[in-house]
């Protein structure tokens, strides 16, 4: 028979079902309600899972933490996960990561060379700068918005070390490329897929060809946990060095609140502490506290039951809106988006970049669409080399940014996330109708 404090649980989880339920969902009305460029999609699951967590008042990492890590892990078939707090967390984490002295002369060093793109989200430079190594940028395809993989040979030079770059809005950029690169010249490939949750290049899992990967679980992001992130990959001393950054750069691997994992907690001779020094308080790294709680983890692993459905819907919507642009002749004024060869993307949103001859421009579209409820995002940074905070960092770049400059001049996306539904999708499809015929005449 259950005890009362397990029915008295379980009628607290019957009861959050009720009231998300009861709660309900405002309909959808054209030309008032506004559409997101992106959302969360959260249920009764996901309301039940995060009270189930907090009454077990374990306030950090723990049981649920756990387990997601073990399942997004077998998700992208790797063998290693590590959460924390955000996308840009685990940025920090996995490139930090391939700093540590424990990796010695594959170790990357301060002044090594990173390749990577301007056009994209700054935490995925941030990390080399914060690191004290160089971002060398190089630019994109506009069809793609992905990196130019014949700039990429030219940008190596005996200093660059890595490459670290985004599957851009989650369609995936030419990773037979850029892995051959990096096996020629011997260098780390970082794949960010924050925005690109089960994207697949040659059939086979975006994060699972580099050496290690990275996770956003932010609202706007595939499945969410509030904020979160995950560190990804295969190799277990750079998962093992991910994970010291992250829980305050200690040399121990005990979870929270366990002690002497290995046996020999008071048994260990680092650097020049004395022998014996609690390997609990032994620090290998300059780290962070950068975990997650059990209550963000409990929403993650309800969300990961429903993140197929998500990227089907993702995906759904891509397809009709491309379908309808064209349809519309919409692709006189806009170069739309295509998927990079050889790829299944995982779409994060639609970009659009007006044409160079139209007489659209950007600041007048997203002003109508987002006056008309129609939501509207930039492609991130733009060029990141004309944003304020790179006005002091060193970085070098090969070739042009041309194509980065239009994106940051006439690119802009709209949503394709799963709670956009055939009413709001005909709805936008109207709006940019109405709105080339009064902007373009």
């Amino acid at each position: 028979m259950p005890n009362k404090v397990d029915s008295l649980r379980q009628e607290i989880l019957g009861l959050c079902e009720r009231y998300f339920e009861a709660k309900g969902t405002p309909d959808f009305v054209p030309g008032q309600t506004y559409i997101p460029c992106a959302g969360k999609v959260l249920g009764a699951d996901d309301l039940r899972h995060l009270v189930d967590a907090s009454l077990d008042m374990w306030l950090t990492t723990g049981r649920y933490c756990d387990q997601f890590e073990k399942e997004v892990a077998k998700i992208f078939g790797l063998y290693h996960a590590r959460l924390t707090v955000s996308g840009s967390a685990a940025n920090l984490l996995a490139f930090s990561a391939l700093t540590s002295w424990k990796l010695h002369e594959r170790r990357i060093e301060p002044g090594s060379e990173v390749i990577t793109v301007a056009a994209g989200f700054p935490t995925t430079v941030s990390p080399i700068v914060q690191n004290r190594c160089v971002p060398v940028f190089v630019d994109v395809d506009l069809e793609t918005f992905n990196v130019d993989v014949e700039r990429l040979a030219q940008a190596v030079t005996p200093k660059t070390r890595a490459i670290m770059i985004a599957h851009t809005l989650g369609n995936p950029f030419n990773l037979a490329a850029v892995t051959e690169v990096a096996k020629q010249h011997g260098l780390y490939v970082v794949e960010d897929c924050c925005d690109a949750f089960g994207a697949q290049y040659d059939g086979k899992p975006v994060g699972t060809w580099g050496d290690i990967a990275t996770l956003s679980f932010y609202p706007a992001h595939h499945i969410t946990m509030g904020e979160g992130g995950a560190v990804l990959t295969n190799n277990k001393a750079l998962i093992t060095m991910a994970e010291s950054f992250r829980d305050w750069g200690r040399d121990c691997w005990c979870p929270p609140g366990l002690s002497d994992s290995c046996k020999k907690r008071f048994g260990w001779h680092l650097g020049e502490l004395p022998y014996g020094y609690d390997h609990k308080f032994t620090f290998a790294h300059l780290g962070y506290n950068m975990k997650a709680t059990d209550m963000q983890a409990a929403i993650g692993v309800s969300q990961l039951r429903k993140v197929n459905g998500f990227i089907l819907r993702r995906r759904e919507n891509f397809d009709l809106l491309t379908k309808a642009f064209l349809a519309e002749g919409l692709d006189e004024h806009f170069i739309l988006p295509k998927a990079t060869p050889n790829s299944e993307p995982s779409w994060f949103g639609f970009l659009l970049t007006i044409r160079d001859g139209s007489p659209l421009k950007r600041r007048d579209v997203v002003s109508y669409l987002e006056e008309h409820k129609v939501g509207t995002r930039l492609l991130f940074g733009g060029n990141l080399t004309r944003q304020p905070a790179f006005k002091e960092v060193e970085y070098r770049v090969v070739g042009s940014l041309d194509n980065t400059d239009k994106i940051m001049n006439d690119s802009f996306w709209i949503g394709v996330w799963p709670g956009i539904g055939n009413a709001q999708r005909a709805y936008m499809v109207e709006t940019f109708r109405t709105m080339v015929r009064e902007l373009a005449g």
